[in-house]
């Protein structure tokens, strides 16, 4: 299986394995949970976005008091 070899300073490592600890889980688990769950979340947001520019004019006739107007920042 693919690996990893990651350097940290003494500090970082120790955060890291404080909070490795404070979940339960080894320093290993922990690294790569978090990354994994980091790489989801910004695979969440890429498409949270792209629905929101897909229905945005639908979102704009629903709520038309909400819908930003065409006048610029110094209308």
């Amino acid at each position: 299986m693919p690996a990893l070899n990651i350097e940290y300073t003494e500090l970082e490592l120790a955060a890291i394995r404080a909070a490795a600890a404070a979940d339960g889980k080894s320093v290993k688990a922990y690294v790569h949970d978090l990354s994994v769950r980091e790489q989801q979340r910004r695979t969440f947001v890429e498409h949270a976005v792209a629905f929101w520019n897909e229905h945005l004019d639908e979102f704009d006739a629903a709520f038309p008091e909400d819908a930003p107007t065409d006048k610029g920042p110094d209308a």
